[in-house]
């Protein structure tokens, strides 16, 4: 091994990826239980690794020098090895820091929440101090010194305006879960969650659910790797290309999810979509059909509409796990909020907008096969569709100004 990344589980990681557009360097993955980290140290049988959960502490030990800044945050994510002696980096205060400052997120004079207390959490707290939060509190599952529980975090300090994640809690395969309850904090202005995949968690889509700056950690993953190669080959790397691999790594995994009335026009823009970009395109009702064997309007008439939606949800679930797609939603997937986060993880929604007139009503469609029916269903979904989208889409002209218009979006979000 000459290059790569150690850690505990490595399944959900895109460090390989990332680390050969950088250059062409061998990297792997090498998952280390911790029974083995003592004889890897010791061999040094590489020439210059990363460190992840949960060893960025465990390693200090071994190192015969370790950087400034690194031994005051307690924790180290780069070892180089040099004729045999190992030197100790943390890199990924230099990821974190530069990606709140690109988010916008002000820390001089906030009260910060940093939630977890592992070698991340120590790293959050430097760049927290860096940045002149006015006090910083360390929330864990269990109170000791230094910190406080979640729920005293909570009740206690309400009125905190960060909220920094360095916990796994939310991180892929578990995306359904949050570390805390963003509706206690009424004076939130920015929360950061170091977890990049998915790209969007839980607790980030609930921030912005209520139109606060947040972001998860793909911007600093690239960073520190960028920071961490720099170290590797003593070389200066430029900072575009930190923007370059970021782009390039979003486009690969992000999803564009289309939502509107039915009739809309959705399943005829993610198909041209799909030729335009080169991405797969799957539609939920085709996808309930596959796996039902019956129509949404048969399931509907047969077994209730909350059946249908129970169903729907499952299909949906299952999409989101997969990158770099076109999802092409039923009318009222957005009506639930497990399907918006999911959908939101990974994907970016795009509300085709068309005038009701320009609708028309179909009889494979029973919530809305008459243009009585199909009015009060507008009229009840409209506020839904705005609220969910991340951008909305005027489609009341030809087809190809609509996927255009959504083409450009999605470019723009690089």
């Amino acid at each position: 091994m000459q290059y790569g990344l150690i850690g505990k589980k490595l399944g959900h990681s895109f460090s390989k990826e990332i680390h050969h557009q950088i250059d062409a360097y061998d990297y792997i993955l090498k998952e280390i239980p911790e029974e083995e980290l003592d004889s890897f140290m010791k061999s040094k049988d590489f020439k210059g690794i990363n460190v992840t959960i949960p060893y960025k502490q465990d390693v200090i030990p071994y190192l015969d020098f370790i950087d400034e800044n690194a031994e005051k945050i307690g924790a180290v994510n780069t070892i180089v090895n040099k004729d045999g002696k190992l030197f100790g980096y943390n890199t990924d205060f230099i990821g974190l820091r530069k990606m709140i400052v690109n988010e916008g997120i002000e820390l001089k004079g906030k009260k910060v929440l940093i939630l977890g207390t592992g070698g991340t959490s120590r790293t959050a707290c430097a760049v927290a101090e860096s940045l002149e939060a006015g006090s910083v509190i360390i929330v864990s599952r269990s109170e000791k010194e230094n910190t406080i529980t979640y729920e005293k975090a909570s009740v206690e300090h309400n009125e905190a305006q960060v909220i920094i994640n360095t916990t796994p809690s939310g991180m892929f395969p578990s995306v359904d879960s949050m570390p805390i309850d963003l509706s206690h904090f009424k004076k939130l202005e920015g929360v950061v969650d170091v977890i990049f995949n998915p790209l969007r968690t839980k607790l980030v889509v609930e921030a912005q659910k209520s139109r606060v700056k947040a972001c998860g950690g793909l911007f600093m993953l690239v960073q520190q790797a960028v920071s961490a190669s720099e170290l590797f080959f003593e070389k200066t790397i430029p900072s575009s290309k930190v923007f370059e691999i970021y782009g390039d790594i979003i486009s690969k995994k992000r999803n564009i999810v289309l939502s509107g009335m039915p009739g809309c026009g959705k399943s005829s823009v993610g198909k041209r979509l799909s030729a335009e970009l080169k991405m797969p395109c799957f539609d939920s009702d085709e996808e309930i059909i596959k796996r039902e064997g019956m129509t949404p309007a048969q399931i509907i008439s047969q077994k209730g509409e909350q059946e249908f939606r129970k169903i729907e949800s499952e299909v949906i679930k299952e999409l989101c796990l997969k990158n770099n797609i076109i999802i092409s939603t039923g009318g009222g997937a957005v009506l639930k909020d497990e399907n918006i986060i999911r959908l939101k993880n990974n994907g970016l929604i795009f509300f085709i907008d068309r005038s009701i007139d320009k609708i028309r009503p179909t009889t494979d469609r029973p919530l809305s096969d008459s243009q009585d029916k199909l009015k009060k269903l507008f009229d009840i979904r409209y506020p839904v569709y705005c609220e969910t989208a991340d951008f909305q889409i005027t489609s009341d002209e030809v087809i190809e100004h609509t996927v255009n218009k959504i083409i450009q979006k999605f470019r723009e979000e690089r």
